[in-house]
């Protein structure tokens, strides 16, 4: 039986992660972020226990079968990789998964600075890779769920008929061109004022720019400013109603697709530069920055969504997600490491 330390955010497993993993029921996680074995890049005997590449490549395809399933339609995967089997990892996960992103890890320091350059015959691996994946269609399940696709054409017929029809009756009776009609307002918006892939209100004084365009042909003005006014305001009252139907649509599917949220202050490209965790008594040896876990839990996660680490070394994931308020799980085989990681975060 695993050892199994919990409370209402985090649950920690002292297992091997395949044996418990089997034991997970599907789709209950939103976020998998883990760090598996590169295979012979450390010395510990985690990363030693497969006899060649093919055996350790066979067991990470068998644990991806698992992510797979835990994994929620709309979720997420990031799984760290070292740049020797990169490649291969990639594969496998495409086997599996929808790759979104190969990501570079570029570290500004590390042993290859004192290294004797000339004595080289390839070049220095500076990197890690981290794999970014996510379900195939996972666009379509979230769509699919809501009725997005059918409601939508229902509500913009809806919000968009009761204006489109007032105006292209008036062009159609009066014989206005599209030039004249971006001529007047200064535009380029005929198509989207005059057709069924409108998405946007023309402003006030749009408005009663193409009210006076509409004038002119007829050969008479036929309503005052006050009136244009009022009338204008009356759409748009409609209009802006209408649309909340069409907020709150498209709520519901943004809730339901897979979160992915950056900003000019987090990196937005797939190369990220962070500094590695330097060394200090008791470290993991494969310790990855609060940064880097910080980042893409707030850029692939919502709060109170559950992460999971299937190899939780020392436990920086599950730190991550209790000060970001995610709900954590994480397996950990080495019992050194798991009591350490009892201890820090329960």
């Amino acid at each position: 039986m695993p050892k199994i330390f919990s409370n209402d955010q985090i649950q920690l497993i002292h297992s091997d992660c395949l044996t418990h993993l089997k034991t997970m029921p599907d789709n209950c996680v939103d976020l998998v972020l883990t760090d598996p074995p590169y295979f012979q890049v450390k010395k510990n005997a985690w990363d030693n226990q497969w006899p060649d590449i093919e055996s350790f490549l066979a067991w990470l395809d068998e644990v991806l079968v698992e992510f797979w399933r835990v994994l929620k339609p709309a979720g997420s995967l990031y799984l760290f990789c070292g740049s020797k089997l990169a490649a291969d990892t990639e594969i496998l996960i495409r086997n599996r998964f929808e790759v979104i992103n190969h990501i570079v890890w570029a570290k500004p320091s590390g042993p290859w600075l004192g290294t004797h350059k000339e004595s080289l015959r390839s070049f220095f691996p500076s990197t890690e890779r981290i794999i970014f994946a996510g379900h195939y269609n996972a666009e379509g399940f979230a769509k699919g769920s809501t009725g997005y696709a059918t409601k939508c054409q229902e509500l913009k017929a809806q919000v968009f008929e009761p204006l489109i029809n007032y105006f292209k009756q008036a062009r159609e009776s009066l014989g206005v061109s599209a030039k004249e009609i971006n001529e007047a307002t200064g535009t380029q918006m005929c198509s989207h004022w005059f057709s069924s892939s409108q998405w946007k209100l023309p402003t006030e004084k749009q408005y009663q720019q193409l009210q006076a365009l509409f004038a002119s042909k007829a050969g008479e003005l036929s309503k005052s400013h006050s009136d244009l006014v009022d009338e204008y305001q009356s759409l748009s009252d409609s209009y802006q109603f209408l649309v909340k139907q069409y907020d709150d649509l498209k709520q519901q599917y943004q809730n339901l697709r897979r979160p992915f949220s950056v900003n000019k202050e987090v990196p937005y490209t797939d190369v990220w530069n962070y500094a590695p965790v330097q060394y200090y008594p008791g470290k993991h040896p494969c310790e990855k920055p609060q940064e880097l876990l910080r980042h893409i839990i707030q850029t692939s996660s919502r709060p109170g969504q559950v992460v999971l680490d299937a190899f939780m070394g020392s436990g920086s994931t599950g730190k991550a997600c209790v000060e970001l308020g995610r709900k954590f799980i994480g397996i950990e085989l080495e019992e050194e490491s798991y009591n350490k990681v009892v201890e820090t975060l329960l």
